[in-house]
């Protein structure tokens, strides 16, 4: 696993990353939506990557006051069809946890996960707030990690 802020990211890899969120979000989901929200320069990048460059995983780390006020964000949290029966969201989410911890102690971490993969989430350590939403049409759920 690599952590990379926006600066520390070659071509490739940024390509590789976005190639990833579109192919799974907006692709494979059916959710046509503005993935590139000007966040990404102000993230960190939390990836693996196969023997061929192409990204497995990968989660993007915001600061807190980017996606929350107080807490720091775990966000566009993906990993690639062929490589999901690999346990590596496990890997790639304990990863991005201790970054958040390490990087912003003190503070809170926040998602916005879908609802589907609340026991996922939960496992990890995060808690149900109890905000339910609908984003681009996908049942999603608030949850903190304290």
């Amino acid at each position: 696993m690599q952590i990379k802020s926006f600066d520390q990211l070659n071509t490739s890899e940024l390509y590789q990353i976005l190639k990833l969120r579109v192919d799974v979000f907006c692709v494979e989901q059916a959710c046509p939506y503005a993935d590139l929200d000007n966040l990404d320069q102000q993230a960190w990048h939390v990836f693996t990557t196969a023997a061929d460059g192409a990204v497995m995983a990968y989660a993007r780390i915001l600061p807190p006051g980017l996606s929350y006020p107080e807490d720091s964000s775990i966000a566009r949290v993906v990993t690639a069809e062929k490589a999901r029966a690999q346990k590596l969201g496990v890997r790639l989410m304990q990863k991005a946890i201790d970054f958040c911890q390490n990087q912003y102690p003190g503070h809170a971490i926040s998602i916005s996960a879908q609802s589907y993969l609340h026991r996922f989430y939960h496992n990890l350590g995060f808690v149900d707030t109890g905000e339910y939403y609908l984003e681009d049409d996908i049942p999603h759920q608030h949850m903190r990690l304290l």
